[in-house]
């Protein structure tokens, strides 16, 4: 006789968990609060659908936080493996320029997901829409607003974190395990944007100009990508992957400061030659002309050192390497793209099973990790979600 598998929410973790899960041996169902599935992965597809990175397994691993808690996951079923099997549903992927893995040009995420719903349902898994879990009923079966109540042989938790809360991701199951005695961390804002208070001239001259071919740093970490100006400060994939970093020295100080090198390409020593050797009337030319700093670059430039530091051709070229700038706050918890807090990882073990209630399983950003964008958050999303299903598929 088949077991019972109760999938509760229908993210990208549950999806592949559906996909994985052996249906000779289990009863497949996923119970989704919503009329539709996978609400954030569509709306996340709006912004450039990278659906992992194309980096080395040994780089991919490096880029989570905590550093090795997601190991077995990624090991298990890492970027080329989430390729083969999209390439088996008919969605062709590719790496593009910045080593994202997309789908081919043409392929929305409509038509992703819609590729995974047709795996599902070859599954024979059942989809159960607009029921939302609130907790377990005195025999411990699940128990939904409605007035369902449902006995599983296993249960996995799949309900997303608290960003992003028009797509469903509120985070308002935090409670039920709390009364549960299962440990939690409160949510905080990853991937977001952070406050640094510009001079008034400055930001209304540059709002909405990028910073590209940058790389900023952090508590020890570089970032290389690029930022963009925004009234409230700065966002984009350079200081995204900095989240950890900034968050730390915010909770420890109160400010945190980050260090934009505006020349990754070039030493110190070079540019200083460059400069020393400009055939060019005044140091504002040099930079544009013999560095081929971007206007936004030479405006945040000036609007941040004073007139002697930008005349001291020394100062100066350190300064290009090492452009100092104060962190004041983050983003609020809806605006980033993701959060970190959750249930506790000391809660789950190795399969992301709860230790204080066996056969109860949490993936995906219900859990306290972090990760860049890039692809990174849903590699490792896909990656739980595979995880827990051999698990199961490996039970007797």
């Amino acid at each position: 006789m088949k077991k019972s598998v109760a999938i509760i929410g229908g993210g990208p973790a549950a999806l592949l968990l559906a996909a994985f899960l052996d249906s000779e041996k289990f009863e497949i169902t996923i119970y989704e609060k919503n009329k539709s599935l996978a609400r954030k992965f569509l709306v996340a597809g709006n912004g450039g659908f990278n659906l992992s990175h194309g980096e080395s397994i040994t780089e991919l691993l490096s880029r989570y936080t905590p550093i090795t808690f997601l190991n077995e996951a990624l090991l298990g079923f890492d970027n080329t493996d989430l390729r083969n099997y999209l390439a088996s549903i008919d969605i062709p992927t590719f790496v593009g320029s910045s080593n994202r893995i997309y789908p081919e040009k043409g392929i929305k995420p409509i038509a992703v997901l819609r590729a995974i719903l047709k795996a599902l349902s070859t599954n024979n898994c059942s989809i159960v829409y607009q029921e939302k879990w609130n907790g377990w009923t005195s025999s411990g079966a699940l128990q939904f607003e409605s007035g369902l109540e449902v006995k599983s042989d296993f249960t996995v938790f799949s309900m997303g974190a608290a960003s992003w809360k028009k797509t469903g991701s509120v985070g308002d199951w935090f409670s039920l395990f709390t009364d549960n005695e299962i440990a939690t961390k409160p949510f905080e804002v990853s991937n977001c944007a952070f406050e640094v208070a510009w001079n008034k001239p400055f930001v209304e001259k540059c709002e909405g100009s990028p910073l590209k071919n940058i790389t900023i740093s952090c508590g020890g970490k570089t970032q290389k990508g690029e930022a963009v100006i925004t009234q409230f400060g700065l966002e984009g994939n350079a200081i995204y992957g900095l989240s950890p970093e900034i968050r730390q020295q915010l909770k420890s100080t109160g400010t945190a400061i980050i260090s934009i090198d505006l020349k990754p390409s070039l030493s110190i020593d070079k540019i200083l030659s460059k400069l020393k050797k400009s055939t060019a009337k005044n140091t504002s030319l040099k930079l544009k002309n013999d560095l081929k700093l971007s206007a936004t670059q030479l405006d945040l430039f000036k609007s941040t050192v004073s007139r002697e530091a930008f005349l001291d051709l020394d100062v100066l070229s350190k300064t290009i390497k090492n452009l100092k700038l104060t962190v004041h706050s983050a983003a609020p918890l809806d605006e980033g793209i993701s959060c970190v807090g959750g249930i506790s990882l000391e809660e789950v073990s190795s399969s992301f099973e709860l230790k204080k209630m066996p056969k109860h399983y949490c993936i995906g950003e219900m859990l306290d990790w972090d990760a860049p964008t890039g692809g990174y958050l849903l590699q490792a999303c896909f990656s739980m979600g595979v995880l827990v299903a051999r698990a199961l598929n490996s039970k007797e």
